[in-house]
């Protein structure tokens, strides 16, 4: 099957397996315009493909995704219309990965920042390297953690921890994120893709309907219980993205960074 998606997402087929590739190696797979768009929308064109089974999602190089790419992000400031797309597809990117029929394993490669934390903890199983974290740094740039972390994260570990974590942004290395119900288990750099695969064979070989039946039962609850703090979660996060907070913190991360 072809996949018409931009260069920055690619999808490559072993049998029954298809390895989605977060292609900004040179940027640590920060997101911008086209990324943001091909994670919303490569999930129905997987969804079409009658011959696979089973997604592990990735990055190339030596990240998985560190988070929004800078001058993506300070467009927004004076373009309510890019703001509002974003906002957009980022709700897209998250009912489509819920309701994704096949099982996706995250290996999660290096840093997974911001939407590529939350697009790893959509994810069905996660395998993290060793040298590898997670991190929601909404809350440091002036942003409430809208598109994923304040709704689910208290889902997968305790509310307590959740919130240490979201309020500062601080990192999460991979045994904590194994200890907290992040990831299911951390494994060296080396072997994290011949992990990966051999984890999707053994899915692949599982009886398709029991296997997808079981998947939907599990993010039909997701889907319940996000639904009410999610759509909360959108809309405090744009009434921040107009804040001066917002505009001075991100301006002064933006100038540090280059």
């Amino acid at each position: 099957m072809k996949y018409d998606l931009p260069d920055e997402l690619t999808v490559t087929a072993d049998g029954a397996v298809r390895t989605v590739l977060i292609n900004r190696p040179d940027d640590l797979n920060c997101v911008n315009e086209n990324l943001h768009w091909a994670l919303a929308n490569v999930w129905r064109q997987l969804a079409a493909d009658q011959e696979a089974r089973v997604v592990i999602l990735s990055g190339a190089g030596r990240a998985f995704c560190a988070g929004g790419d800078l001058n993506w992000i300070t467009s927004f400031l004076d373009d309510s219309a890019a703001r509002d797309e974003s906002i957009r597809e980022g709700a897209q990117i998250i009912e489509e990965m819920l309701r994704f029929p096949l099982p996706v394993i995250a290996a999660v490669n290096g840093p997974a920042v911001g939407l590529g934390c939350s697009v790893a903890l959509l994810s069905d199983i996660m395998l993290i390297a060793e040298d590898a974290y997670l991190s929601d740094p909404h809350v440091a740039v002036g942003l409430v953690a809208g598109d994923g972390g304040a709704a689910f994260w208290p889902m997968l570990t305790p509310i307590m921890r959740s919130r240490e974590y979201l309020f500062t942004g601080d990192r999460i290395p991979a045994a904590t994120a194994v200890e907290l119900g992040f990831a299911s288990r951390r494994v060296p750099a080396a072997d994290l893709m011949s992990e990966a695969a051999t984890l999707a064979g053994r899915l692949a070989a599982q009886p398709v309907e029991a296997l997808q039946g079981t998947k939907r039962v599990v993010n039909m609850y997701l889907s319940q219980a996000m639904a009410g703090p999610l759509q909360a979660g959108f809309a405090a996060e744009v009434a921040t993205m107009r804040s001066e907070d917002h505009r001075r913190r991100l301006l002064a991360f933006r100038e540090g960074a280059t």
